[in-house]
């Protein structure tokens, strides 16, 4: 997968490229479900499926804060390149972005390839005060000869699957129920630290962490790997190098017993079924 920043730096191409846009904070399966219509609506096309995301959560600029990520921004990609995403652009979200109209976020697209469609779910949007609706897209894509395709959204049990939810259930300490929307174990990664006993964790940004106790979880070097192009097997190879060990929250810290690993390290929390009925 190609990562590029900024939408100045996607290639230009005369092959078209067939869009979403969102956080996709967490990777969650309602992210997954989205991903698999975006991969297969490409190739109906002929064109190449693009993640356009943000190098931090909009919120920080839309409501002043932004909430504890559920991934990690490595992670992130690593799951949009094992999605089978071709290229994943990713967006400086600032002041000017915010103020930027979705007819204007298109027009800078079209600048670098032509647009086949864009994958959006009922009540997405983008732009400025969100005025980039399906409806609004579509008639826009009528001009310019592009299409938006609307999904309806993955629910397990018949409830969407949402990024606050999974955030909820992290923080309240149901790890079994976070891991049964994201599809796999609650994950963190941090710079470890050798400490007396282990490992002290420290996160360059606020990640999502259940109550104070101690977890039962696998730990293991993370990639460190921040070039232009990812490859989907990074994280399995993570998985592989993982070894059981005891996490130890306090008070937003996270302390690693009988773990003397150093450096980016991957922090899974054990959860006893990730599956779960859904559609």
């Amino acid at each position: 997968m190609r990562v590029v920043s900024g939408l100045e730096h996607l290639d230009h191409s005369a092959d078209p490229v067939f869009v979403v846009v969102g956080v996709f904070d967490g990777l969650h399966l309602g992210h997954a479900y989205l991903l698999g219509h975006l991969v297969a609506e490409a190739a109906r096309r002929a064109a190449r499926p693009v993640v356009i995301t943000f190098d931090h959560h909009p919120d920080e600029i839309l409501v002043g804060n932004a909430p504890p990520l559920l991934c990690d921004p490595r992670e992130r990609l690593a799951l949009l390149a094992a999605a089978g995403v071709d290229t994943t652009v990713v967006v400086h979200f600032d002041q000017r972005l915010r103020e930027t109209t979705y007819g204007a976020f298109v027009a800078m697209i079209e600048a670098r390839a032509p647009i086949a469609g864009f994958l959006m779910t009922p009540d997405a949007a983008f732009g400025y005060r969100r005025e980039g609706t399906p409806d609004a897209l579509a008639a826009l894509g009528r001009e310019h000869g592009f299409e938006v395709v609307v999904v309806p959204p993955f629910d397990i049990d018949g409830r969407a699957v949402r990024s606050t939810d999974v955030r909820t259930e992290i923080t309240t300490g149901d790890l079994d129920a976070a891991a049964r929307l994201l599809g796999r174990p609650h994950t963190v990664v941090g710079d470890a630290v050798p400490a007396a006993d282990g490992s002290v964790l420290r996160f360059a940004l606020p990640v999502a962490l259940p109550p104070d106790g101690e977890y039962a979880v696998t730990a293991g070097p993370a990639s460190s790997h921040a070039g232009s192009e990812l490859g989907a097997d990074e994280e399995a190879a993570e998985d592989l190098a993982a070894v059981p060990a005891v996490a130890v929250v306090d008070g937003g810290t996270v302390r690693l017993r009988a773990y003397d690993g150093s450096g980016p390290t991957r922090v899974a929390f054990a959860a006893d079924d990730p599956g779960g009925d859904a559609r």
